[in-house]
């Protein structure tokens, strides 16, 4: 199973304002950015090729206070230790569930899971702090806030990433996915 995150940041590395408002990344009031020219940046293609959709509980609060639910039928997985019930007026494909990242994907792999997406700055570090992410595509948007919700965070240890490619667009976004590999090259040790 392949584990993604598709994500877009300000270019000082933050996903969000530190109150979570995402007022800085154009379309995120619903309104179709005019330089945009209908541009999705890959996000359809790329959700049509996901089975499952793994999301913690702040993006999910945000998903849902827009008041339409994005998603469609497609499976999502609200991961929570603190949210005692999804809200009525979603799909029944969407699940609330509390267990740690490593025993989920290991049960959405047994039940034939191909292309698992983890989304919310939480929820990732915790599936990377696991080792569980094999790709990350990263959209850094041409604007800077300061402060915020950083997409990483502490490590528990060194990740490195491989290139794979860099995309730019019209409206000064640019795109750069990575595989992460599995073990580091470590430095040498002084003499």
């Amino acid at each position: 199973m392949k584990v993604s995150v598709y994500i877009a940041t300000t270019l000082d590395g933050f996903i969000a304002r530190d109150n979570g408002e995402l007022d800085w990344l154009p379309g995120s009031d619903g309104a179709v950015p005019a330089d945009s020219e209908n541009e999705d940046f890959g996000f359809n293609a790329f959700m049509r090729s996901i089975d499952v959709l793994v999301m913690g509980r702040k993006t999910y609060e945000l998903v849902i206070s827009a008041g339409v639910w994005p998603y469609g039928d497609k499976r999502v997985i609200v991961l929570s230790k603190t949210l005692p019930k999804l809200s009525d007026d979603i799909p029944n494909t969407v699940e609330l569930r509390s267990e740690s990242p490593g025993d989920l994907c290991d049960e959405l792999k047994n039940s034939g899971a191909m292309h698992l997406y983890v989304d919310g700055g939480k929820t990732i570090q915790g599936f990377l702090n696991s080792g569980l992410i094999d790709e990350i595509i990263i959209t850094r948007v041409p604007v800077l806030i300061g402060t915020g919700i950083p997409l990483f965070g502490p490590l528990n240890n060194d990740k490195c990433l491989n290139h794979i490619e860099t995309q730019t667009y019209k409206n000064g976004f640019v795109q750069t996915k990575y595989e992460v590999v599995n073990a580091c090259r470590q430095a040498p040790e002084p003499a």
